[in-house]
């Protein structure tokens, strides 16, 4: 998958090089400016819509944060009593999500960095990736989801930049005018074209749409793939 490589070494030189104050920032108490709190209001619906999706009682369930950032989901999903594989590209990320950790729920999390497909990791009854899917093509996103598949008993819980006049707007400027000190550019989808894209890899189940979430500059999709 040279696309998917290359996308993920772009957005791990991001992410740990460039953004982690940032990110660290964002996803705390600290005061931030009116964008950036509309993102951060934004991140935390999205959060409450995926965490919805999955049951209230997660005891004895295994579950995979892919791309857990600074460590939001996972310690949600430990309150619940699932055991969590927290997994992100970032080390940096990694290492604020740990020491955000509740200690209560330590002994449930293992947290980890690299590649959140990487079959050493093991099976999972399910996955959820905020934002860790979304700079990448509609080819990528549903091979992904095959390669999930068959290690994955439940749902796979993702959310990608949906396909409106607004972002496809700023996506083909980002397109004409790239700079290399950006972030990544996020690429719209439509759910549909994924749910194909996840066909054509070899992925048995059914991508459908959850909900969408807009709050100022967080623009974003929740979609569930369960086979």
């Amino acid at each position: 998958m040279p696309a998917y490589d290359q996308t993920l070494t772009r957005v791990e030189d991001y992410f740990d090089r460039t953004a982690t104050k940032t990110w660290e920032r964002l996803t705390s108490d600290a005061p931030v400016s009116r964008v950036r709190a509309t993102v951060r209001a934004g991140r935390d619906r999205m959060r409450d819509i995926m965490l919805g999706q999955l049951p209230d009682d997660l005891t004895g369930k295994r579950v995979l944060d892919a791309g857990c950032g600074a460590g939001q989901m996972t310690a949600e999903l430990a309150a619940r009593g699932a055991n969590v594989v927290a997994i992100d590209i970032s080390p940096s990320l990694v290492e604020i999500a740990s020491k955000r950790l509740p200690e209560a729920h330590a002994p449930q999390v293992t947290f980890t960095s690299g590649d959140m497909h990487d079959v050493r990791l093991g099976d999972f009854d399910h996955v959820v990736a905020m934002d860790s899917l979304i700079y990448y093509e509609a080819g990528d996103i549903g091979a992904s989801l095959a390669r999930f598949c068959p290690r994955v008993s439940g749902s796979v819980v993702f959310t990608v930049a949906p396909r409106t006049p607004f972002l496809m707007t700023f996506w083909s400027m980002g397109k004409l005018f790239p700079r290399s000190d950006r972030s990544p550019v996020m690429i719209p989808h439509a759910p549909g074209k994924l749910a194909r894209a996840a066909t054509d890899a070899g992925a048995r189940g059914r991508v459908q749409e959850v909900e969408r979430v807009t709050s100022g500059f967080y623009i974003s999709t929740c979609l569930e793939y369960r086979q």
